[in-house]
This record gives structure tokens, C-alpha cells and sequence, in this order.
């Protein structure tokens, strides 16, 4: 008898369809380089996703001989990038958190917070020099009213001037002699790789950063469910409840990012701690308080820190401060 072998059966591959999602992003090197960072991380994550980087040009980008105070408005790079979301150009946006308003347009939202980056700022100096050691009268760069306020009110007696474009232009500014120092967010530079020009790090006792600076918000249409379950794999818990009582603080002033107001939240336990502050331009007056309360709800501390300095005078010195601009 003979026995015939079974037939064998062809194995067939299936190709699975990506699924491709488009990142809305600033042409900037750091914007492109933190876009790519979450492309990547998505990518990791989800085999069956691609992501797609879209570049897009906001007003803040198209303006820079002017200080950014001087602009006006708020959102000054974001702006375009959530018109493109909002019509559907793009599927979700990756922001430095500093420069996205805590009001956001309708169907829009800010949710998801990767690890945060190292929140403060950096001194670099062209002779080396740190902050208390820098000479009477030398020129520091910034474009920060924060930085410009803090600055004067720490070191009065330093000449602060305007210093716009992108981190590589500044660098090249200092190098040629146009400044003595700058002042810049020691996270762009780390994600850059350019932490060895470092002169000094800040502490945040000296100098408070900008409300969300060194995180990420990644912003992406409310009802989209599907982009939502995938970019909830980057949310950061700690990030996320630091970030979040930081952005209360700012609503309740209801400032923007080209205002002197800063804030950093540190967590302990069960508990978060808020620090703040309000000055003016020249940095006379400057109102900074610190409060306490239960992690589980970082909106709150800094609604009341919000509150706490506006009655403290911080009312009439944001008053000014818009008036002025």
C-alpha cells in the first residue's frame, strides 16, 4: 500500500496595515528633535503605527526681529499648528509645554506629558564665568520677561538686551561677541546635545522656570479615541501632576508666555509643592509665594497659589504689565 504524504499547505503572510498618524511640529531643530523623539517612542511601542512628521511654520517662527512681548497675543507658536488639527491636516502636535496657552480651542486638548526634561535654566557665559561672577554692566541675552525680571531683580545692575531666533542662532550670538551671556532652558540644550556649553545651571531659589518648562504637552483632537489610546503610553504620572498644578497657577492669573510669571512644582509624598511668582519688567516688584496640598489634586494648589498672589498685589502688576505691551 501506498501511503501519500499529506498535501502541504502554503503558509500565506498577511501584511497588516499601518496605521499612520501626522505629527504637526515646528521646522525648529530642538521642535524637530523633540518630534522625533515621540515618533520614535510611538513607533516602539506600536509596530502597527507610523508616524508621519508634518512641518508646520507659526508667527512666532516668521517674527524675530521683534521681542516676542512686542508681538502680542497669545500662543505665538501654536497657533497654526491647532488650525491644522483642528481641520484635520494633522492627527496630533508635540509642543514645549512653555509655549502652549491653557486656553485651547474648542475640540482640543493638552492630556498627555511625557517624562519631564531637567526644568531649569542655564547660564552660558562667554568667558566662563557663572552668574554672581559675571562683571558689572556685562550684556546677557534673553527673550524672556521671566528671565528679565528675575535677572535684574538678583543681579540689578547687568545689561539685559532682547535675544531672538532659534538655539543654534543664539549660541552663534554669543560666540561672536554680541552678548557676554545668555540665558536658556538647560532642556533644550540637553536634547540637543549641547549640555557641555553649560556654564552654570540655576537654581529654581534664584530663578523660577517658565510654567511647564522641560515638558512636552502633546496636543490631539478630544473626540479622536483611537490616537488617544496610543499617545496615553507616553503620559508621565509625576510629570503630569507637576505640569498640571503649574498651568492652574498660570489660568488663574490668566497669563501668557510672554508675561514675567514663572512657577515650579516639586512633589513629596502625597503631597505637591507649588512655587510661584509675579513681577514686572524691570523687576522692582516681585511677589513669589510657595503652597502645599494633597497630590491627588495639583489644580487646585495652584488655582489658590493663583489666587494668593493676585491679592497680594500681583493683580495691579499684571495690569501694568499688559498695558505696556
Amino acid at each position: 500500500m501506498v501511503v501519500q504524504a499529506a498535501p502541504v499547505q502554503a503558509v500565506v503572510a498577511v501584511e497588516v496595515e499601518k496605521v499612520i498618524l501626522r505629527l504637526g511640529t515646528r521646522k525648529s531643530k530642538l521642535a524637530l528633535t523633540q518630534s522625533n523623539w515621540v515618533k520614535k517612542e510611538i513607533e516602539s511601542r506600536f509596530p502597527d503605527v507610523e508616524v508621519e512628521l508634518v512641518k508646520v511654520t507659526t508667527k512666532g517662527d516668521k517674527i524675530l526681529d521683534v521681542p516676542l512681548a512686542k508681538v502680542g497675543g497669545k500662543g505665538l507658536f501654536v497657533k497654526e499648528i491647532e488650525e491644522a488639527l483642528l481641520d484635520g491636516r494633522i492627527d496630533f502636535a508635540v509642543h514645549s509645554l512653555k509655549d502652549v496657552p491653557t486656553e485651547l480651542p474648542k475640540g482640543l486638548e493638552v492630556s498627555v506629558f511625557p517624562e519631564r526634561e531637567d526644568p531649569r535654566d542655564a547660564l552660558i557665559s562667554k568667558s566662563g564665568a557663572g552668574l554672581k561672577g559675571l562683571p558689572e554692566g556685562a550684556r546677557v541675552g534673553t527673550s524672556s520677561l521671566r528671565r528679565m525680571a528675575q535677572l535684574r531683580a538678583v543681579r540689578p545692575d547687568l545689561t539685559i538686551e532682547n535675544l531672538r531666533g532659534n538655539l543654534d542662532t543664539r549660541l552663534k550670538k554669543l560666540d561672536e561677541g554680541q552678548y557676554d551671556a545668555i540665558l536658556l532652558a538647560v532642556a533644550g540644550l540637553n536634547r540637543m546635545g549641547l549640555a557641555d556649553r553649560i556654564t552654570e545651571i540655576i537654581a529654581p531659589e534664584l530663578i523660577l522656570p517658565a510654567i511647564g518648562q522641560g515638558a512636552l504637552g502633546i496636543e490631539f483632537r478630544t473626540g479622536d479615541e483611537e490616537t488617544r489610546e496610543i499617545l496615553s503610553a507616553l503620559n508621565h504620572g509625576e510629570t503630569s501632576v507637576r505640569v498640571r498644578a503649574e498651568r492652574a497657577f498660570l489660568a488663574r492669573l490668566e497669563g501668557g508666555c510672554q508675561v514675567p510669571i514663572g512657577a515650579f512644582a516639586t512633589l513629596d509624598g502625597d503631597e505637591i509643592e507649588l512655587e510661584g511668582f509675579v513681577a514686572d519688567e524691570r523687576g522692582e516688584r516681585l511677589i513669589r509665594r510657595k503652597r502645599r496640598g494633597k497630590r491627588s489634586d495639583p489644580e487646585r494648589v495652584g488655582d489658590e497659589l493663583g489666587r494668593e498672589i493676585l491679592d497680594a498685589g500681583g493683580r495691579e502688576i499684571l495690569k501694568e504689565v499688559y498695558e505696556a505691551q
